[in-house]
């Protein structure tokens, strides 16, 4: 085990895989990567003409730290605006790229004493979308409707929801104030134009056509949500900018090139499964970087599989399939800093490969925005896919609407066959597990279908159920039970927003993914107005049409019904686990 320390990053790699890394960084360098991205030459990642022209057309977020700096005057009336007229609270509506780094800014920076709190919403749970409603007051609550498309399914269903309460609010004489709540965030064009009421909005921002949704975080999708937190656009911006100078240069210290080189090298030699172990008050990058890698490499049967959330445990439960990569301030908690050293030195000495990024900075957010953008796109180039199309994530959304079609006509969701079911819990298995014959008891189905996993696959728990802390800590319990009685990687990701980010990865990513659908019952759903469907007939639409797109890919999926109370049915899920693991 050797280590390469390239200034910003230390890369401590086994020797039998040093003189792969050591290739694709001294190739970036010699054929002038960081210069051909920053000069948007396309035959970085294509020859093809067609696709060259769409990559162009993704480039934008290149010029984001510099260009809107020109922005921070405008951003800031505006939130001081929002304050002055008594707003407390604003709920940014998106999915993916648009909900998950006004996440990560509300998260890890601390709440300014003059900011706003920020809440997002990005699950069609009717629980998650009563949970925000419990915490805010519609009186002083602005709600930030985020979609680059302008006809993102979910946002305007909670565009929808919000619009109708905030005319039923005001009343007949003063309808014409409802949009004075809202703001969009937005492309120009058919985008704005397709977005309801967009014309009585508050505010619009049109953000640059030429930046995708999981490269817009230094784009109004970032910083209108950082302006009503309070931060310091000036410093956040800097910070950027910083970053993106030294992704600019052009030898082996450029921390961009040596990252995405390093990434994009290992994961071809096999060491596919980029492992976050992130300092505990960062931890909300976790979920940016996890959708930003995952729907840029996962794609053409190759990818990058971003495991964010298992604890970081002993070198004897992991495959050689793993990279560690630590993020964390230096000296800032020392009692995670001694932990992690001793279980990261015990990692790199049985032959896992280590990659340490010390952050610094009280700005630092930003510029790991700047150096893992340009690290994906690196390692597309070395992938030898495109970092900026999204090829299979509108599978799931046209099967949807199928399921929403026959929703409309027969009046109910497609009837399911049960494999078994048992207390709480029913087990739906796609056809190849179906085909095995009825299972004994759950815990025989749970065994049959985990078996299916290859030996270098991944397990990924997709849960259509709202998020609370309760929930997540049971199912960070069940993604490491499977981890450590595997020894598979396992994700997890909360649908529908994976299907925005993961979900590319799942279905156009290598063949090696081995699915635990979970979906509960929806006692107190919630109508959306103007349509015939509920959220509660939305989101389970949304898993039956994900369902059937991972069984379309011969891929291994099971589904688990909870019952009525997901807490309950978690616990009897993970007891079935166990049983069928041990």
């Amino acid at each position: 085990m050797t280590a390469m320390d390239t200034g910003s990053t230390v890369l401590r790699l086994p020797d039998a895989l040093r003189g792969d890394v050591e290739a694709a960084i001294s190739r970036a360098v010699d054929d002038r990567w960081a210069a051909r991205l920053w000069e948007r030459d396309t035959t970085l990642w294509t020859t093809d003409p067609v696709t060259a022209e769409k990559i162009g057309n993704r480039l934008g977020w290149l010029d984001a730290p510099t260009a809107f700096t020109e922005q921070i005057e405008e951003l800031q009336g505006f939130a001081q605006g929002i304050r002055d007229e008594g707003f407390t609270d604003a709920i940014v509506c998106g999915m993916g790229g648009s909900s998950l780094a006004p996440e990560v800014l509300s998260q890890v920076y601390p709440e300014s004493a003059s900011g706003l709190n920020i809440h997002v919403l990005d699950s069609t749970d009717p629980a998650a979308v009563a949970a925000i409603d419990q915490v805010t007051s519609p009186e002083t609550t602005l709600r930030i409707i985020a979609t680059k498309s302008g006809t993102t399914t979910e946002s305007l269903a909670f565009l929808s929801h919000y619009w109708e309460s905030e005319w039923h609010r005001m009343g007949i004489l003063h309808r014409h104030k409802a949009g004075l709540g809202f703001v969009a965030i937005t492309d120009p064009g058919k985008s704005l134009e397709s977005i309801p009421h967009g014309d009585e909005f508050r505010e619009t921002f049109l953000n640059p056509a030429d930046v995708g949704g999981r490269y817009s975080a230094l784009t109004y999708v970032g910083l209108v949500p950082a302006a009503l937190l309070g931060l310091d656009l000036e410093a956040l911006l800097a910070d950027a900018r910083e970053m993106a100078g030294r992704c600019q240069g052009q030898d082996a210290t450029n921390p961009g090139v040596v990252l995405g080189a390093a990434m994009g090298a290992l994961a071809k030699a096999g060491r596919d499964k980029l492992t976050f172990v992130i300092e505990p008050d960062l931890a909300p990058l976790g979920a940016w970087l996890e959708q930003l890698i995952a729907e840029s490499t996962g794609k053409h049967g190759v990818g990058i599989v971003p495991v964010d959330g298992e604890t970081l445990a002993e070198p004897e439960v992991y495959r050689a399939d793993r990279v560690f990569v630590r993020l964390g301030r230096p000296a800032v908690d020392t009692e995670w800093q001694t932990d992690t050293d001793a279980i990261l030195a015990a990692l790199e000495a049985a032959g896992h490969p280590v990659i340490d990024i010390p952050l610094t900075g009280d700005d630092w957010v930003a510029g790991e925005f700047v150096r893992w953008e340009v690290a994906t796109a690196i390692a597309g180039a070395v992938l030898g896919v495109d970092p900026f199309d999204e090829p299979n994530v509108t599978e799931s959304k046209e099967n949807t609407a199928k399921v929403l079609e026959s929703f409309h006509h027969a009046g109910h969701l497609p009837a399911e066959t049960a494999l078994v079911a048992s207390g709480p819990l029913t087990v739906i298995g796609d056809a190849t597990l179906a085909g095995l014959g009825t299972p004994a008891d759950v815990a025989s189905a749970l065994r049959a279908h985990l078996d299916r996993v290859p030996a270098n696959g991944y397990h990924a728990i997709c849960a259509y159920v709202s998020m609370t802390q309760e929930r997540d800590d049971t199912l960070r319990d069940i993604q490491d039970l499977l981890r450590d009685r595997t020894g598979h990687a396992t994700t997890l990701g909360y649908g529908p927003r994976f299907l925005h980010s993961t979900g590319q990865l799942h279905k156009g990513g290598a063949p090696i993914g081995c699915f635990l659908q979970l979906v509960a019952g929806r006692p107190a759903d919630l109508p959306i107005p103007g349509r015939k469907e509920s959220f509660g007939i939305l989101i389970d639409a949304q898993a039956l049409g994900d369902f059937a797109s991972l069984g379309a890919h011969g891929l291994p999926v099971v589904r688990v019904h909870l019952g009525d109370d997901p807490d309950a049915g978690l616990v009897e899920l993970h007891a079935a686990l166990a049983a069928a693991l041990s």
